[in-house]
């Protein structure tokens, strides 16, 4: 069973140049749909040294990973 998905709007998701991701109101929508979903927010500030990221400066996953720090 797929889980369903919040409208991809500025709401629910960040653009990538603010970091990519779901906001705050994604995750409590997706959550809403989705019952028994433990997904959180990402956790902010530095990132780690030696984290692996995507060759593209400028990819969703690299700036979704800089936000998970990883």
């Amino acid at each position: 069973m797929a889980d369903k998905q919040p409208k991809r709007n500025k709401k629910n998701f960040r653009p990538t140049k603010s970091g990519a991701g779901m906001t705050k109101a994604g995750v409590k929508k997706y959550r809403a749909m989705n019952p028994g979903s433990k997904l959180k927010t990402a956790v902010t500030g530095k990132v780690k040294k030696g984290s692996k990221a995507a060759k593209d400066p400028n990819s969703r996953l690299r700036q979704a990973r800089k936000r998970w720090k990883c």
